[in-house]
């Protein structure tokens, strides 16, 4: 084996010697097999699987029901904001919003195995965070516009 940090392995490794990964995926309960050529994945034991799966769906709807009583609203903001302090630049109407949209793909990656959206709901809000946080981005983020502006590429 190649010298990899000890969680992890190359897929050559894998390929070479596929009982001693297993075994070591087997001790560590979760190993990651790096890919020069295509993205690294994880090997690990279906039942370890199972579990953090049930965690995901206990914490979701933990957070659901929470979310539905006036103080656990409160108690659920006040967590986003411990974790996210850039949120702090959000009005409070929209970290409630966030924490709705937050709490939805939390439940969505729980329990219909979609796990995109808790990321893409972050990345979205914290995306307002920052051009509200700087004056002048919010001020021109605010300045009616008019018009096609053509084909839109996304970045990285």
């Amino acid at each position: 084996m190649t010298a990899q940090p000890a969680d992890a392995v190359t897929f050559s490794d894998l390929s070479r010697n596929p009982r001693a990964v297993a075994e070591r995926a087997k001790q560590l309960g979760r190993l990651r097999v790096t890919h020069r050529d295509a993205p690294d994945f994880y090997l690990t034991a279906a039942d370890r699987e199972e579990e953090r799966d049930e965690n995901l769906v206990t914490a979701a709807r933990i957070f659901s029901a929470l979310s539905r009583s006036k103080s656990g609203v409160r108690a659920v903001e006040a967590a986003l904001q411990e974790v996210f302090p850039w949120a702090r630049h959000l009005s409070a109407a929209e970290r409630l919003d966030f924490a709705d949209e937050l709490v939805a793909g939390l439940s969505d990656a729980a329990e219909l195995t979609i796990d995109g959206t808790a990321r893409e709901v972050v990345a979205g809000w914290r995306a307002t965070a920052r051009i509200k946080a700087d004056k002048s981005q919010h001020a021109l983020a605010l300045t009616p516009t008019e018009g096609d502006f053509g084909p839109v590429e996304a970045t990285g």
